[in-house]
């Protein structure tokens, strides 16, 4: 029997300015979005980009950057897996939800400041 595999590779453009909460415990997670880029030829054989955008969740550990360090525009690749949830607004709606639980995130030297 084969083993069953949830893994997602991402490399793209961070999207807004990442949200990192400080837990009670010592923990810190963070949250941004990211950006993908598809091209391809559309039925008039005309080239079209589509961006994707990926909501990302990362926790803290020997895996991760500093995530201080990860900033609006920044070029990261992300590897995690897909989790998917659910989620009352506050008008009272049940929202579904998809995320990309980072289990290792990259900065390449070139997007740190200063290199």
């Amino acid at each position: 029997m084969e083993k069953s595999l949830n893994k997602v590779e991402l490399k793209g453009n961070v999207g807004q300015e990442p949200k990192i909460v400080k837990l009670e415990g010592g923990a810190t997670v963070v949250r941004f979005s990211l950006a993908t880029h598809e091209n391809y030829k559309n039925r008039e054989g005309e080239w079209k980009e589509e961006t994707v955008w990926h909501n990302i969740v990362a926790w803290s550990s020997k895996y991760m950057p500093d995530f201080n360090a990860i900033k609006k525009g920044m070029f990261v690749e992300v590897t995690g897996k897909l989790r998917y949830g659910k989620y009352t607004n506050p008008s009272g709606e049940e929202r579904n939800i998809t995320e990309i639980l980072a289990l290792k995130i990259v900065v390449p030297l070139s997007e740190i400041p200063n290199n």
